[in-house]
């Protein structure tokens, strides 16, 4: 998706025009019956009015009023964008202006955004007689306020959440460990961000006994990407480190998973990994003055005649021993090693990203993502303006110590899972305990794959997680 910006006063062509219930419309239609027809129309329960022209057509879309929350409003612009586009879909326009009528600037960046990632298509393996792909191509903002480099900004930021949702949409048979290691390099070159890439021999010389557990009933090796932006204008000395769960695949292994409405959708069991590389394409392309590692543990987990079995004991990278009760629980032993790798950065803080538990999605659905950890309060609440900045929204958990107690072992360090209740809880303490630093942990389970389409997400995978992660290290380059 290509995004500009005009500075032209008299705008051809098909546009939309953003204003606000009651506004004066003298600017932007000369006509006065069009005028009177627009206005009568606004300013009842209808939010659009439309002039179709021969040649073009010239939309209007009111947006709330100012006396309601700022970041409800973005939002609400951001779905204006996704409402709006099956009109500019049933016109066949390949181009449109988006116009500020006299919104906020962020409102008008927001709706644009939420048409843009609302014009998102995973067409790869759609024949062409089969295909109806998506005619626009180009936005154009003509907004006074509005820098070239906002807009660009923007553009790189909306085609991160493209990249991530193509990760997350592929399936098992394209994007192996591998495949995924190998994506994440294009995406370096493309941006500008470094990736190493450790091979399976590499990994068994670290003994990162999580990892080559979970890969043993695949016939696919594991790979460990390290990727790495630092600015010679970073502002901070020590690197914020991000960790993606990687698994490409879930079967549960040997704990296998029903095959309905549960793995039949498990190659977005990558998610966070995706997530943290979206992040790292739109930080690099953006150029953020801001030091981050990112650290990407990945197999796929499989029920294979070597898998690994519950009751089995493994010992993970730290040297930790860890009593497997069902490996189900895959992704936090790929993350433990990670987060155990992580120490040698001294970092000074560390956000792990990963589709990890049920209990997070069954307790809050879609609508937000889960979150906890130890740092400090003022980041915590940093990273959730974040999160409501974007609309990925955090509902934070406690982390109290008490639920540790779950996780105690008979015969090693720790059991693989807690108990009946507080899944999402236990499955954090398990990976805390292989943490020295700050460290939030946010469960992208809920809403990093959507089965139906849910407005500017799209249908299949979302994305999440990018946009929350740029606003935050954006927020902190500053």
């Amino acid at each position: 998706m290509k995004i500009n910006k005009t500075n032209k006063k008299e705008i051809e062509g098909s546009r939309i025009v953003l204003v606000r219930k009651g506004l004066e419309l003298d600017a932007y239609i000369k006509d006065p019956a069009e005028k009177k027809y627009i206005s009568e129309r606004l300013a009842g329960e209808k939010n659009v009015a439309i002039l179709n022209r021969l040649d073009h057509v010239v939309l209007f879309r009111s947006l709330e009023s100012e006396d309601i929350p700022k970041t409800t409003r973005l939002e609400n612009a951001r779905k204006a964008g996704f409402e709006m586009h099956p009109m500019i879909t049933d016109h066949e326009l390949r181009s449109v202006t988006v116009i500020n009528g006299g919104v906020e600037q962020g409102e008008c960046v927001a709706f644009t955004e939420g048409m843009a990632l609302t014009n998102y298509q995973f067409l790869k393996y759609v024949s062409a007689e089969h295909s109806k792909k998506h005619l626009l191509q180009e936005m154009v903002l003509q907004d006074e306020g509005l820098s070239e480099d906002h807009v660009e900004k923007l553009e790189n930021l909306v085609n991160a959440v493209y990249l991530t949702r193509d990760l997350v949409n592929e399936p098992l048979s394209f994007l192996t460990a591998v495949q995924l290691s190998a994506e994440i390099e294009k995406m370096g070159k493309a941006s500008g961000f470094s990736v190493e890439v450790f091979n399976e021999k590499k990994i068994e010389s670290l003994k990162m006994g999580g990892v080559l557990a979970v890969n043993k009933g695949s016939v696919d090796p594991p790979t460990f990407s390290i990727l790495t932006w630092k600015p010679e204008n970073a502002v901070n000395d020590r690197p914020i480190v991000l960790v993606g769960k990687g698994v490409v695949f879930d079967t549960g292994g040997l704990s296998l998973k029903l095959t309905l409405d549960s793995m039949d959708y498990m190659k977005c069991d990558m998610g966070g990994a995706a997530a943290v590389a979206g992040a790292f394409y739109a930080v690099a392309k953006n150029e953020l003055p801001v030091w981050v590692v990112g650290l990407i543990p990945a197999t796929d987990n499989r029920p294979d005649g070597n898998a690994y079995v519950p009751g089995d004991v493994i010992t993970m990278y730290d040297g930790t021993t860890v009593e497997v009760l069902n490996t189900d629980a895959e992704g936090r032993m790929l993350l433990a090693d990670a987060l155990s790798y992580a120490k040698q950065y001294d970092p000074e803080l560390v956000i792990e990203l990963s589709t990890l538990t049920g209990s997070a999605h069954i307790a809050i659905d879609k609508f937000g993502i889960v979150g906890m950890g130890n740092a400090a309060r003022e980041v915590m609440e940093n990273l959730k303006a974040s999160g409501e900045q974007s609309s990925e929204r955090v509902a934070e958990f406690p982390f109290w110590d008490e639920y540790k107690e779950q996780l105690k072992s008979d015969i090693a360090d720790l059991k693989n899972i807690g108990g009946k209740y507080a899944g999402a809880i236990t499955a954090g303490k398990f990976l805390e305990h292989f943490t020295d630093y700050p460290y939030i942990h946010l469960d992208i389970a809920g809403p990093s794959f959507n089965k139906v389409l849910f407005n500017y997400r799209g249908k299949g995978g979302s994305g999440v997680g990018v946009r929350i992660l740029y606003h935050f290290l954006l927020d902190r380059s500053h």
